[in-house]
């Protein structure tokens, strides 16, 4: 039914003509049972809200999305300003769109595709299901993944993995032995990629590697934040014999860690060698060895692959794996 409307999707989906146009506008205000009726509903008819089908009229909106979870840390901040940069030389106006539950996760991946006026999507750190995937080529919504996969799209990721197992071979062949780790992701459950637990794996197989054990009362794990990797930091400096090197799983997490050693008068790296993942700016300025994962290039490729896709809609799905980089600074 191409000119089904919207009072056929509220008879259908037994709501009114205001859940309606809530699911289709304000998805996360509605339960996400009626949402799922009234989704059903607007496939099964083949609904088109008007603005969308006066934009695909038009074959071009000049805009393009962008969704995230944690849209103001800084690794997120730093990653958009590769995506703004790439788009200031274009026609394009930039959208973010921030997922903070599972439910606003979900509710945006659902009707963005059919609601928003946007000529492709970036999606940064959710994970895509198979569902979802389909609506999103369903209604025709170009769209990149960064840091995760799914074979339909193209997408910009790192290996975490890879990054953990650096940060102990690095630590290891710098004479520290006694080696902790400081990590813990703000997560939406089933939603976002565990990267703190990723890096921590490949820390642990390195370590073991060279015969040694990431003994777990040298582990500190706690939600993102930099006060929390304080808190944890502080737990492990009251050891018996504490760790005397430490990697922390995002750069925000190793200035936590750096708080901790500094207000015990512990010197850095003398004391407490530490290494953080990310390079964010301020990294270089307080002197923080770290793992570089090319943030603003990972938000520019995956500008440039969507772009791509929007001259050619049949150009191949393409994944780049960005390379990780040790960057030594003064802290290890």
């Amino acid at each position: 039914m191409p000119d089904a409307t919207i009072y056929d999707v509220a008879i259908q989906a037994k709501v009114s003509i205001a859940t309606v146009s809530r699911v289709i506008n304000f998805p996360h205000q509605v339960s996400g049972q009626t949402r799922q009726r009234v989704l059903m509903a607007i496939d099964q008819l083949g609904f088109v809200p008007k603005a969308e089908a006066t934009a695909r009229a038009r074959k071009s909106t000049g805009r393009i999305g962008v969704l995230t979870p944690f849209f103001t840390q800084a690794s997120f901040v730093q990653r958009l300003r590769g995506v703004a940069q790439t788009l200031s030389s274009s026609t394009y106006e930039l959208v973010i769109y921030s997922a903070d539950s599972p439910a606003h996760c979900r509710s945006h991946l659902a009707s963005l595709p059919i609601a928003r006026r946007l000529d492709g999507l970036v999606v940064m750190s959710l994970l895509i299901d198979d569902e979802i995937a389909e609506r999103l080529q369903r209604y025709d919504l170009p769209t990149v993944l960064v840091e995760t996969t799914h074979p339909a799209f193209s997408s910009v990721t790192i290996d975490n993995e890879a990054g953990g197992h650096l940060a102990a071979e690095f630590l290891w062949s710098q004479g520290y032995h006694r080696l902790g780790f400081i990590g813990g992701d703000s997560e939406i459950p089933g939603y976002t990629l565990h990267t703190s637990a990723l890096r921590m794996a490949g820390y642990r197989k390195a370590l073991e590697k060279v015969d040694q054990v990431l003994l777990d009362h040298y582990i500190g794990l706690a939600p993102f934040g930099l006060e929390l990797a304080c808190q944890q930091m502080h737990k492990l400096l009251d050891l018996p014999q504490p760790p005397s090197g430490i990697f922390a799983a995002s750069d925000t997490q190793a200035m936590g860690v750096l708080k901790a050693a500094r207000s015990r008068g512990l010197k850095v790296p003398d004391d407490l060698a530490v290494i953080g993942f990310d390079d964010l700016e301020f990294a270089d300025y307080i002197g923080l060895t770290t793992i570089s994962q090319s943030l603003d290039e990972s938000g520019r490729i995956a500008v440039e692959l969507l772009l791509a896709r929007l001259t050619d809609p049949l150009r191949a799905v393409q994944h780049v794996q960005l390379p990780l980089k040790l960057i030594q600074r003064q802290t290890a």
